[in-house]
């Protein structure tokens, strides 16, 4: 028997781009995305998720293929509901797959991988203070790219590519 995965991201994910990595160990049959934000036009999304005052922003990428500050508290909250229904469905395996720093949630059944508690410590533990090289798909992560690698013993290299917008060639020059 194969384990179920559920992918759960905020905004939109080239699922494309990842389910090579992931077949290779779980069947496609057994591997579910869902995502909060992706399938709601930018409206929608404005107007439920809205950073207002005294909240913090968190830039995720939505269907029209540009970028949208929301509201991280509001995020949270409707992510972690996500990860109940989820767990409750029964699936072994739920990813959050998100480069902010979403923190805090919790599955009673499943296992929840939180990418900021495994990957960061991981890739340090790997390259044993050797230098890294980080690419950002837009400027205004960098800030929080800068704090996610602080575990690192030498601060990466950062470079901007976007995988969405940008060209191949820009990717590989990154």
């Amino acid at each position: 028997m194969s384990a179920s995965l559920a992918i759960l991201t905020i905004g939109v994910v080239p699922m494309s781009e990842v389910l090579p990595l992931l077949t290779e160990y779980i069947d496609e049959q057994h591997i579910t995305h869902h995502s909060l934000l992706g399938k709601m036009s930018r409206e929608d999304v404005m107007a439920d998720y809205a950073v207002e005052p005294g909240d913090d922003p968190l830039l995720t990428l939505l269907n029209d293929n540009q970028i949208a500050h929301v509201s991280r508290q509001k995020v949270e909250r409707d992510l972690q509901s996500v990860v109940e229904v989820l767990d409750n469905q029964g699936y072994d395996v739920i990813i959050l797959m998100s480069t902010a720093a979403i923190k805090s949630m919790a599955a009673r059944n499943s296992i929840l991988l939180e990418p900021l508690r495994i990957i960061p410590p991981l890739v340090a533990s790997i390259v044993d203070g050797h230098q890294v090289g980080v690419i950002v798909p837009v400027a205004e992560l960098l800030a929080a790219q800068e704090k996610k690698w602080q575990v690192l013993q030498m601060p990466p290299v950062y470079s901007l590519a976007n995988p969405v917008h940008g060209s191949e060639q820009q990717l590989i020059d990154a």
